[in-house]
């Protein structure tokens, strides 16, 4: 079990990996050995995932997901296998702990208190006069 949250764990048999060659450094190396790691997580029949997170996860997803709603990630940053697929691993935490935190609560629209609307209109007004106050200077010519 992989533990994403206190109340969220994933099954390990959820989640498939596949070792593909990968592009990259590593010289003769990359043509020979598969080092790469696909990192397939099926988000629509997972048991783990709440129905809310895994809409949240599909949303943040975007094009990774396929249209059967499995989400794809590719790790090829690193020369070894262990490291690809730790790197895999902890970008599928990292994105489902980001779609498990609830959404911020929609602002409550509120009207401006009299002693706003006093001070606004007070530093217009101070601002007018300021204005008014610049004008053509004429001569006495």
């Amino acid at each position: 079990m992989i533990e994403i949250t206190p109340a969220i764990a994933l099954d390990e048999s959820e989640i498939v990996e596949r070792f593909i060659r990968a592009a990259g450094p590593g010289g003769q190396n990359v043509n020979k050995v598969s080092t790469a790691v696909e990192l397939r997580f099926d988000v629509r029949r997972s048991r783990a995932l709440p129905n809310d997170v895994a809409i949240r996860l599909m949303k943040l997803a975007g094009r990774r997901l396929t249209q059967e709603g499995v989400l794809v990630l590719v790790a090829m940053t690193h020369r070894t296998q262990e490291r690809n697929r730790a790197d895999a691993l902890d970008r599928l935490v990292e994105l489902i702990r980001k779609a498990a935190e609830p959404p911020p609560p929609p602002r409550k629209k509120t009207k401006p208190t009299l002693a706003s609307k006093t001070r606004r209109l007070d530093t217009k007004v101070r601002r007018g006069g300021i204005k008014a106050a610049r004008g053509r200077v004429r001569g006495d010519d």
